[in-house]
């Protein structure tokens, strides 16, 4: 009898922790997270123009010098995730990063809101530190509340990826509503709000219990171990607000390093130590390579080639915070939505596919003809390709230099299902293919693809940039054939990079073994 009545126990109480089949904390983390990309989102759809607008307005490169900020930006705000993912794994443990990385990032949003060129760099520089901390732990924390291979695991990552959807796309609409109609800072200061928003939610979730004993710190107590009298938690803290200063510093040195033009051709501060940073990234998976079995190796590899398909994506996904939104402004004859709130339709569409794509998979798995993931990855890459042609064909419906909204419709409805092929199963996978010592630092190499994508970013946006003199309007027919170049070009990079990917998929298939 006690044999019997252990597992019927097990079973109740695993129901009690439920709600709609999945982890009650799921749902926890759904609107925690739904929260912070409401504010990262917000912030996110103003900077481009603001920077433009206010801040770099009296530059006559301003459209270049703003790239240049914006790819530093976005660079560092998704590196930050290997160092967080790493500390959480061997001392804070995933709730306390998310805590930290919390407050942080709402300090960044607030401060935001204060017109101030100096506080504009520490801003964007307490937003990056945050990142770091929240950003992959709340997804490796997604990941823990499922055994490894429960199939309810894919649709609980997609069901999160969709809270991070549904933020992304209310914050452009409400904060490019108020900053078009009282100014940019009372955007800023709305995504703040959400922050603090999510951060609630999380801290609600943590007191009634609903995380089990998940996210704790590691079981060695590292967290609690004095150095110089303070325990190694309160020196993560302090350390993190004095890299504050310094990140504000490497954003704010937009100058080209000229020494290194012989060598590197134009790069800056930021664009050398990402080229560092990627040597020692590699290096250190090597090395993580070389401590595992054959098995792992061969997923590891795997996870390593989604990766680097992901920068790829992400590194033209990502123009729609820069030259997309840039494009709307100048050249896209614009209906019921000003250029800030055109970066509410790639999340819109998200949350209209992401429901039945995600049956659509649960379908074709009863039928075992869900496609493995290498082969999703070449389906990304490829609508990914198609949106950017399209795109580019706009200029064809031109009228003096106004494009039809229709073409950037259609155009975000392709790459946001390529989108679905990819980010959410390739989110889901890495936890999968991932040695369990190390998930959260390879969570945050998943991060560090969109860190490496603001590389491609800043350099794209460099070479669609439109010159003119300081105050003077941009001409709708002098920028269009610059941008609808650059969409062209964007295009064929994608379509080669799916033809790669649909190549190897049928190797990639064999290394990832029992990982779908």
């Amino acid at each position: 009898m006690s044999q019997s009545a252990e597992p019927l126990g097990n079973t109740s109480s695993a129901k009690e922790n439920e709600l709609f089949g999945h982890p009650k904390g799921l749902f926890y983390l759904f609107f925690a997270e739904l929260w912070e990309r409401f504010s990262f989102y917000g912030m996110r759809a103003l900077l481009t123009l603001y920077m433009v607008e206010k801040v770099f307005d009296a530059i006559q490169a301003k459209d270049a010098v703003a790239a240049i900020v914006y790819s530093s930006y976005g660079s560092l705000v998704y590196a930050t995730p290997v160092i967080g993912g790493r500390l959480a794994d061997k001392i804070m443990g995933y709730r306390n990063s998310i805590m930290l990385g919390g407050i942080l990032m709402a300090i960044g949003h607030f401060v935001l809101a204060f017109e101030d060129n100096i506080l504009f760099y520490l801003a964007l520089a307490f937003i990056i530190v945050g990142n770091g901390f929240f950003k992959p732990n709340i997804s490796t924390f997604v990941g823990t509340l499922y055994e490894t291979g429960d199939v309810r695991k894919d649709k609980g990552f997609t069901i999160f990826y969709m809270g991070i959807n549904i933020g992304a796309l209310a914050s452009p609409l409400l904060c490019g509503y108020l900053a078009a109609e009282f100014g940019y800072h009372y955007g800023f200061g709305l995504a703040g709000i959400g922050m603090l928003a999510g951060l609630l939610f999380f801290y609600v979730g943590m007191k009634q219990g609903v995380f089990g004993d998940k996210g704790m710190p590691p079981e060695d107590r590292l967290i609690d171990k004095k150095t110089f009298g303070i325990k190694a938690g309160h020196w993560v803290v302090i350390l993190s607000f004095l890299a504050v200063p310094l990140i504000a510093y490497l954003l704010s040195s937009f100058n080209y390093l000229g020494f290194l033009e012989p060598f590197f051709g134009e790069v800056t501060i930021v664009n050398v130590l990402f080229r560092l940073l990627g040597i020692i990234v590699l290096a250190y998976i090597v090395w993580i390579i070389y401590q595992v079995n054959l098995e792992a190796k061969l997923k590891l590899i795997s996870a390593v080639l989604l990766t680097i398909f992901m920068t790829v994506f992400w590194g033209f996904h990502e123009l729609s915070g820069s030259v997309l939104t840039l494009f709307a402004d100048r050249n896209v004859d614009l209906v019921w939505l000003n250029a800030a709130q055109t970066n509410f339709i790639n999340p819109a569409f998200i949350i209209l596919l992401s429901i039945p794509m995600s049956g659509l998979w649960g379908v074709l798995s009863k039928r075992n003809a869900n496609p493995r993931t290498p082969f999703k990855f070449a389906m990304g890459l490829a609508l990914l390709g198609v949106g950017f042609y399209i795109l580019s064909l706009s200029r064809g419906s031109a009228n003096a230099g106004m494009v039809p909204m229709a073409y950037l419709l259609i155009m975000y409805l392709l790459i946001s299902a390529g989108e679905l092929f990819m980010s959410p199963v390739g989110l889901a996978k890495i936890t999968d293919l991932s040695p369990a010592k190390f998930v959260a630092f390879m969570m945050g190499v998943w991060f560090l693809s969109s860190a490496f994508a603001f590389q491609v970013v800043g350099f794209v946006a460099k070479q669609l940039a439109i010159e003119e003199n300081p105050g003077q309007e941009i001409d709708p027919v002098v920028s269009l054939p610059v941008y609808a170049d650059g969409f062209e070009l964007i295009a064929y990079y994608s379509f080669g990079a799916a033809l790669i990917a649909l190549i190897i998929a049928p190797l990639m298939k064999r290394w990832m073994a029992n990982v779908h």
